[in-house]
């Protein structure tokens, strides 16, 4: 494959949280911006924002349903001049991996703008479906096949595989963000908070993120969500997967360490912090496993 191709990853994908190897790999970005602080200061995802800072800043901030964290897409032009940018750099393809369409608008306004780079640079949008690290272990993906000179047509097919077989299952100590901003409301709300139910969250097929199953407490939907990634795993050996928390600050997936020591289960893969433009959904109190499926070579890629 002799055309010029290059990766990037909206927001960070949490790629510049994550361990060190996953920094030099030439994967960039189209950053999310993130707003919060008193007062209240812009800052952009895995560039200028720390998102211990930012999760530490929810645990304390008095009033936080009236000072509630919030995104915001990169600008029209911002994105512009990263195109022109790429093809001044000689690029001629370029895959853009994105967080999930059920999470916002950043797919398609990226999607649009590419239509008008048509005559200029072949731009495919990928929608994960997904967010966090696991939309960056996408990004991943991508980079070792563009570095390994696969041909696009398989690429994208390789893609939509890896989508299919990548999940995020996670647990919320509070409700109280994913009402604040609308995730969880009226009466389910209510009872919610009034019987200390914890949802076990997870992206549905088509990239929405929903409660699957629901216990009082979050060590009890820690076990169901640990449960849930050992049927995911199913049989697989340890090299044909990779499992690793997902957490909003120290402690965070404590509630998760209990329920692998009860069930048998172990992450094989360093644990990684939450995108903060997913914890302004969430919260501080949230934890996870993201789980990544590889690909045997007994498995079709269709």
């Amino acid at each position: 494959m002799d055309k010029k191709r290059i990766v990037l990853c909206t927001s960070s994908g949490c790629l510049e949280y994550a361990p060190e190897r996953y920094k030099n790999m030439g994967i960039e970005f189209l950053r999310i911006c993130v707003f919060y602080g008193e007062p209240e200061k812009e800052y952009l995802e895995g560039l200028d924002l720390d998102p211990w800072h930012f999760f530490e800043y929810e645990r304390t901030v008095k009033d936080p349903k009236n000072h509630l964290p919030h995104t915001s897409i990169p600008s029209r032009q911002l994105i512009t001049d990263k195109f022109d940018e790429l093809v001044e750099r000689g690029y001629e393809e370029a895959f853009i991996i994105t967080l999930s369409t059920g999470l916002g608008i950043m797919h398609d306004f990226v999607e649009g703008i590419a239509k008008e780079y048509e005559d200029k640079i072949k731009i495919y949008v990928i929608d994960t479906k997904i967010t966090c690290f696991c939309e960056g272990m996408i990004a991943v993906k991508a980079q070792e096949l563009v570095d390994k000179g696969v041909d696009t047509e398989t690429i994208l097919k390789e893609l939509d595989w890896q989508i299919k077989h990548t999940y995020f299952l996670g647990v919320c100590g509070s409700l109280d963000y994913l009402i604040y901003n609308g995730r969880l409301r009226g009466g389910k709300a209510f009872m919610g908070k009034l019987l200390k139910v914890s949802p076990a969250l997870h992206f549905s097929e088509d990239g929405h993120i929903e409660s699957f199953a629901s216990a009082i407490g979050i060590a009890k939907s820690s076990v169901i969500i640990a449960n849930k990634v050992k049927e995911l795993i199913g049989d697989r050996d340890e090299k044909d997967y990779c499992l690793f928390h997902i957490y909003t600050g120290e402690g965070s997936d404590k509630p998760l360490t209990v329920a692998e020591e009860a069930i048998g289960l172990k992450p094989n893969h360093e644990a990684v912090i939450a995108s903060p433009v997913t914890g302004c959904h969430t919260g501080p109190e949230m934890a996870g496993y993201g789980l990544v499926l590889k690909r045997k070579e007994d498995e079709p890629l269709e």
